[in-house]
């Protein structure tokens, strides 16, 4: 293959934009791609790079495609995979999806090595998803909505979206990914996504949150530290439900309560 060959597609990151890179790959019969997040591409001297413009249009083209080729549980396993931001997620869903427009994957097929693959990445996907919403610790603001801060290893707030709106409907709240810098807000009646211009605001006990709050927080904790027994202690298997990477936003975690 010549360098110049190769193509280079830059995409705002959008799961839209990667289905809009797809279509722009498959109208220009392009043979030798990357498909890349634009904030993290470096331009290559001796490749074709193209910024690709998210279109709707195009993405649901591509979406409605799959409609036709696919099963639910194949589709939601291509969204799931593009949510892990694995390095090269891209191009291997893209090998994924060429391979199902061609009809080379059952649906059932998990020995073939990209379907392999992808299924794998869509289990740590999972299992990041289920930790979290076990995970989410909610503190009351004096606007009386409930905030809550993450940070996960994928991006997993759009799948953890529909459990918290089912669990917490009476509710205000707002789930922040401080990591992406990006958040759900839901309004008792809607969700919609948000972006905070100081984010750094959602870690203060004192200008945002009400004034009970702290007490809670404070119950919480000696009600935690109260129903573990220190001789049965077993910190290996401890780590291993809760792993120290989720300690930052837990309450009963915090050291200075």
């Amino acid at each position: 293959m010549e360098y110049s060959d190769h193509h280079i597609l830059n995409y705002d990151g959008t799961f839209d934009g990667f289905l809009t890179a797809i279509f722009i790959a498959y109208e220009e019969k392009l043979e030798h791609l990357t498909i890349q997040h634009s904030c993290t591409t470096t331009p290559q001297i001796f490749s074709n790079n193209q910024t690709i413009i998210t279109h709707t249009s195009q993405a649901n083209r591509v979406w409605k495609g799959l409609l036709n080729v696919t099963t639910p549980q194949q589709r939601a396993a291509i969204f799931k995979a593009f949510l892990s931001e694995i390095k090269g997620i891209e191009d291997l869903l893209f090998t994924f999806i060429k391979k199902l427009f061609a009809k080379e994957i059952s649906p059932k097929d998990f020995s073939e090595n990209t379907a392999l693959r992808v299924a794998q990445i869509v289990k740590m996907v999972g299992r990041e998803k289920h930790r979290m919403e076990a995970f989410v610790r909610f503190k009351l603001t004096k606007d009386h909505i409930y905030v809550a801060t993450i940070e996960p290893d994928f991006n997993v707030l759009p799948l953890i979206t529909s459990h918290f709106k089912d669990r917490y409907a009476d509710q205000q709240w707002l789930i922040y990914d401080m990591k992406r810098a990006y958040g759900i807000f839901y309004d008792k009646n809607t969700t919609e996504i948000i972006a905070l211009e100081d984010q750094e605001i959602l870690l203060s006990n004192n200008a945002l949150f009400a004034s009970e709050e702290l007490a809670f927080q404070k119950l919480w904790k000696t009600y935690y530290d109260g129903v573990n027994i220190s001789s049965r202690k077993n910190n290996k298997l401890h780590l291993q439900h809760l792993p120290k990477r989720y300690w930052k936003y837990l309450t009963e975690k915090n050291p200075t309560l």
